[in-house]
């Protein structure tokens, strides 16, 4: 029997992964530490979605490599070679090879360098799982995805999609609640297109889900612009729910269709002022998260000053923002890249803006009186949610898990602040 140490990176579709091998370890008769000191073997759970990530990955490759490692994730698979060069003796796992889990610790612990980067037929949905946050469930619905973005290293890592039953979902979902849930999370590489390859879509999975009789709160992940089309109305119709959080996050990249296009996200910017318009049509309160990427290689001042335009046009309350970085196997990477000048002077110009767009969002809501659902530890305290997916802090003592009714008295660009009114 084995120590063994687990962290993990990125989305939340990679936390799920490392609670399903932190599951896995445990019934596979090993135990699990919470410091890489006491280890005998670790495992890190990796993303590669962008340059920045890709180093804080390699150097924490590099520290945790004094032990029998394992890199799993994304990196392995998409950068084989880069992962190789700085931990030559390091077993990899791949994101869809969970199911070698105990063959590659085992192997690892006897010395032997594994590689398992091949997908496997193993759907994700009923694996054992350890938690990270007791109060939140990561349900997977799909692997993979059917884009073929530019920019983007996903598809080399978890490749085509591959969508999991509906009904083995919902009975995962139960599992999660019976465990002692409160919120549960329906992740994937882009739920937006979940269900496409078997006959089924996320708007019938999240009505599937919401017909559960417990009392637990849903939120739905993330997904891109491009399928919209295909289930925006019925998509609207499933938020219709007081289980369902009132919250989409809709990467639309950038404001210019001719960037959009080099790009191959397969939409337009028009796609996302749709969705937008027609989620707040439908609600008065509904919080939408995007992302933007600065600096493409074929984005020009005009494609640029679109992407402010349509910022302000929509004015989401969250925006993720990312220089464009070239990530090794992409199509994006071959071309002439922006000057990184330009690129940091666009990066800031926008992110003034989105800190503007925050804070004017989260100020709308003082005064705002309602239920939390408290799901997250952070370093400033405890911190919940409101129907809106609004993250509230209060100063107050909660348990994770609990609702009260809150007040919200101030507003911060990154959180509302609230206290206990009842």
């Amino acid at each position: 029997m084995a120590k063994i140490f687990v962290e993990a990176y990125g989305c939340s579709a990679s936390f799920g992964d490392s609670e399903m091998i932190s599951g896995l370890i445990q019934n596979g008769g090993h135990t699990l530490v919470e410091n890489s000191s006491e280890s005998d073997l670790n495992i890190v759970v990796t993303c590669s979605v962008k340059d920045s990530t890709a180093n804080k990955m390699m150097y924490r490759i590099k520290s945790l490599k004094s032990k029998p490692l394992i890199v799993a994730g994304c990196l392995p698979k998409a950068e084989q070679s880069s992962v190789e060069k700085f931990a030559d003796k390091a077993s990899l796992l791949g994101p869809n090879s969970l199911g070698k889990t105990i063959q590659i610790i085992n192997s690892t612990l006897d010395g032997r360098k594994q590689i398992a980067l091949e997908d496997s037929d193993l759907s994700k949905v009923g694996l054992p799982k350890v938690r990270l946050n007791p109060a939140v469930g990561i349900v997977e619905i799909a692997s993979g995805c059917m884009s073929e973005c530019t920019f983007c290293q996903t598809k080399i890592s978890k490749g085509d999609l591959s969508s999991y039953r509906l009904g083995d979902i919902v009975r995962q979902v139960q599992t999660e609640i019976k465990e002692g849930c409160k919120e549960v999370w329906l992740t994937s590489t882009d739920n937006g297109c979940y269900g496409f390859d078997i006959g089924t879509d996320l708007p019938s999975l999240v009505n599937a889900v919401v017909e559960i009789p417990e009392d637990f709160m849903v939120r739905v992940g993330m997904m891109n612009p491009m399928y919209m089309p295909r289930i925006k109305d019925k998509l609207i119709d499933s938020f219709d729910n007081d289980k369902v959080f009132k919250f989409l996050h809709i990467p639309v990249q950038s404001g210019s269709d001719k960037v959009l296009h080099d790009m191959k996200r397969g939409h337009t910017a028009e796609t996302f002022r749709d969705i937008v318009s027609r989620a707040r049509e439908k609600f008065n309160q509904f919080t939408i998260s995007t992302d933007i990427i600065v600096g493409f290689p074929s984005e020009t001042e005009e494609d640029f000053q679109k992407t402010i335009s349509l910022l302000d046009e929509t004015k989401p309350d969250t925006v993720n923002l990312s220089r464009y970085s070239a990530r090794p196997g992409t199509d994006a990477a071959e071309l002439k890249q922006l000057d990184a000048a330009e690129a940091k002077r666009r990066s800031k110009i926008i992110f003034e803006q989105i800190s503007k767009l925050s804070i004017e969002s989260n100020r709308k809501w003082i005064g705002w009186k309602g239920k939390v659902l408290f799901d997250e530890m952070t370093d400033e305290g405890i911190k919940g949610r409101n129907f809106a997916y609004k993250p509230i802090s209060v100063v107050d003592k909660v348990a994770i898990g609990e609702s009260h009714i809150v007040e919200i008295i101030d507003a911060t660009v990154k959180r509302l602040v609230g206290k206990i009114a009842s």
